[in-house]
């Protein structure tokens, strides 16, 4: 994903045509090419934008069934013992959101090297980049999502934000890698970090070594500074995530049937190999699934994987599906709704941005306007108790999460079009 939030056109990443073409004197017969020409620096890539607007809008979705609905300060969604199906399912959705929202981050940054960017100056942008994620994670965002500016009770939360722009400040390095060895790398996290699931650290209060390993691999509340901080998500995992995705950003530069072949191949792949782990319980989350009270609650359990952090199964269960979807849309005719994902796919960061204050406004002005108790929409958000009465069922939700779209199409459409008419270098940066 990143350009996280500068998307633009495919590129050829080889020069053999162009310098056999300066070195001949003698003209060639015309013919037609074998592929499309390179786009220019300003042409986008319509089927990355389209994906990543989809995965946005499914994350308003979530915070707004966070700040509306009356059982998320109480319960996880996904929690078989108390949750229905259309709750869950709810939920479960917004589980490709950040997956694909930090895969694409790192095929954002191929995009960039693929379009003439030299590797010290995509260095130089993922450092300053990834820095000014992690300042708006503990500003802008946690701002938006408490409501509140107690730093000495509620400092901040390690969430997708601050994940991708540590992540990216590593690739700075990693660039300099063959992409090769960084496909490998990533693949390597992702496959083989649930090995250290046993490594648990004591809760609450650990010690140093024990913080550094929960901000790498296990949630949970860190001391710092006298106060504590939230991680909910660690990095090591969603690195690797990154990594990945860096590594696939090369097939943009091939043909497009080729490039399709390859991302219907990996989706079907991973799909397979999800359901090769999970069918036995073999390896790859700690939460097994079992044989529950009905069908639809077995089929639940089985497809309830672990997020927090990403598991290899949540990865491949996420992605699979996924990068099919990147392949089918590249051939789909565009509609209103693909226009419209599309646009809000050009704008990643503007929009994750706002849908926080939007979906956290939207919880609040309803049960003013409703004289429901809004205590819990203030401060660490799921750990306010919510008094008896507050928040509303699924329904209000669903509307709430369709009107905070139509909020925030027009502002994401004028900020696309901001973008595309001017070059300014502070544009890359939000």
């Amino acid at each position: 994903m990143d350009d996280i939030v500068r998307h633009e056109g495919a590129v050829s990443f080889t020069r053999q045509t162009t310098i056999m073409a300066t070195r001949t004197a003698v003209p060639r017969p015309t013919s037609a090419p074998a592929s499309a020409p390179p786009p220019s620096s300003r042409a986008r890539i319509d089927s990355v934008d389209l994906l990543r607007g989809a995965v946005m809008v499914l994350m308003l979705l979530d915070h707004t069934r966070e700040f509306v609905h009356r059982d998320a300060p109480l319960f996880d969604a996904a929690n078989l013992s108390r949750t229905t199906v259309a709750l869950f399912l709810t939920r479960w959705v917004t589980h490709f959101c950040a997956p694909v929202f930090v895969f694409l981050a790192g095929t954002g940054v191929a995009l960039r090297l693929a379009r003439g960017s030299s590797k010290g100056e995509v260095s130089r942008f993922l450092l300053t980049r990834g820095a000014w994620l992690v300042f708006l994670e503990f500003t802008v965002v946690r701002l938006g999502v408490a409501f509140d500016l107690d730093y000495r009770a509620f400092p901040g939360m390690l969430q997708v934000i601050w994940a991708i722009g540590v992540s990216m400040m590593l690739l700075a390095a990693l660039i300099h890698l063959r992409t090769s060895w960084i496909a490998a790398l990533g693949i390597a996290i992702v496959a083989l970090h649930n090995l250290g699931d046993p490594l648990n650290v004591p809760r609450p209060d650990p010690d140093a070594a024990g913080a550094l390993w929960m901000v790498l691999h296990q949630p949970g509340f860190i001391p710092v500074l006298g106060t504590r901080l939230l991680v909910i998500y660690p990095l090591l995992p969603w690195l690797g995530v990154l990594l990945c995705g860096y590594a696939l950003g090369q097939v943009y530069g091939w043909d497009a049937v080729r490039r399709r072949r390859l991302l219907v191949w990996l989706g079907v792949g991973m799909i397979a190999l999800f359901t090769l782990l999970r069918l036995p319980n073999l390896y790859g989350d700690p939460a097994a699934w079992s044989a529950q009270k009905t069908a639809a609650f077995t089929v639940l359990s089985f497809v309830n994987t672990t997020k927090y952090p990403p598991s290899l199964l949540f990865v491949l269960m996420t992605l699979g599906p996924a990068l099919l979807l990147l392949a089918w849309v590249e051939t789909l005719r565009r509609g209103p709704v693909g226009r419209a994902l599309v646009t809000f796919g050009r704008v990643p960061l503007f929009f994750y941005l706002l849908q926080w204050f939007v979906a956290h406004a939207l919880g609040l002005l309803l049960s003013l306007a409703a004289g429901k108790p809004t205590g819990h929409l203030f401060g660490i958000p799921g750990f306010t108790p919510a008094e008896p009465g507050a928040g509303f069922g699924l329904g209000v939700t669903w509307l709430c999460w369709a009107a905070g779209v139509l909020l925030l199409y027009p502002l994401c459409r004028w900020f696309a079009g901001v973008k595309r008419r001017r070059r300014d270098w502070w544009l890359g940066y939000l």
